[in-house]
């Protein structure tokens, strides 16, 4: 359970919107969820760059079904049920395109307010695929469940902080290497 008392409590911030709504789910020390209470969600709007949007109770629980769908998505990407999921939360806005007298321009609509941030994230999911579907990673850190999207150079990173759970998968590494009997 956490209480998240007005700061964001989360071991990592800042990813690409989907993966930042998938990391209000974390494990460090027992099991944690910002969005276990609709109070969490104003700290994950503000944190997520949206300190202004709807956080009442119908954007709360259209944030938890986007969290759901990109989660299922993430987990099973062949499964039409889980293209469903997130096509449901996408079919609550669009992109819409004009043209401005600074030249065309491109913004988000939805049908209603408390769906916008929702749908933000699961179009930045969207994003995400089309730029590199193979770079969203899960953290190869025990008991670890954040994602990121990497954007190493070589596309090789493998924790979602090296000083935390790359740091632990070093030490024990070390610690294993130390304890094997001599050859």
């Amino acid at each position: 359970m956490t209480d998240p008392g007005g700061v964001d409590p989360r071991p990592l911030v800042g990813e690409p919107l989907a993966l930042d709504l998938l990391n209000t789910r974390w494990f460090r020390g027992g099991s944690h969820d910002l969005l276990e209470r609709p109070a969490g969600l104003r700290i994950w709007l503000t944190s997520a760059g949206f300190p202004d949007a709807d956080n009442g109770e119908a954007a709360y629980r259209a944030v938890l079904t986007a969290r759901d769908a990109i989660a299922a998505v993430i987990a099973t990407p062949d499964d039409p049920g889980a293209h469903a999921a997130l096509n449901s939360v996408l079919d609550h806005g669009r992109l819409r395109r004009a043209l401005s007298p600074e030249g065309p321009v491109t913004s988000p609509e939805t049908a209603a307010p408390e769906w916008a941030v929702a749908w933000a994230a699961c179009e930045n999911y969207l994003s995400l695929v089309e730029r590199a579907a193979d770079r969203i990673r899960r953290c190869e850190g025990d008991h670890c469940v954040l994602y990121f999207f990497d954007t190493s150079r070589n596309g090789t990173r493998r924790w979602c902080s090296m000083a935390v759970c790359g740091n632990r998968a070093k030490a024990q590494r070390h610690y294993r290497k130390g304890k094997l009997p001599p050859r």
